[in-house]
């Protein structure tokens, strides 16, 4: 079974799994760039993932619902409000996933090929 490590290790990671446990995230954004990089296809539905904590321990797991490949502009409401961390807007949602993926070195334009995985959560301590 792969593994799914939400964020970067620290606060960020234990805050984006407690919205995973209590059923608020469903969904997660990354840089289709980092899928070459770790030389790891694409997610597809019905795979079962773990999630991990902070420790590398699987605390959950997760089964894929969805998996789409869309320019950063491309990204939905709906799927920036299943992230279920909080932004109040697409606009809202936009600056800040610009803004981490800026201060971990790897900033995005509106044409960078992001993946837009969706999931359900199957299985928790």
């Amino acid at each position: 079974m792969r593994a799914l490590e939400l964020g970067t290790p620290g606060e960020l990671r234990v805050e984006l799994n407690s919205f995973v446990l209590a059923g608020k995230k469903i969904a997660t954004t990354g840089l289709l760039a980092e899928y070459a990089g770790e030389t790891e296809g694409l997610e597809y539905p019905g795979e079962r993932l773990a999630l991990l904590d902070n420790d590398g321990q699987a605390i959950a797991t997760l089964e894929v619902t969805g998996v789409e490949v869309k320019p950063f502009i491309e990204v939905t409401w709906e799927h920036a409000a299943a992230e279920g961390e909080g932004d109040a807007s697409l606009e809202e949602w936009r600056a800040g996933h610009r803004r981490f993926w800026s201060r971990i070195g790897t900033p995005v334009e509106d044409d960078t090929p992001l993946v837009c995985l969706t999931f359900r959560l199957t299985a928790s301590p």
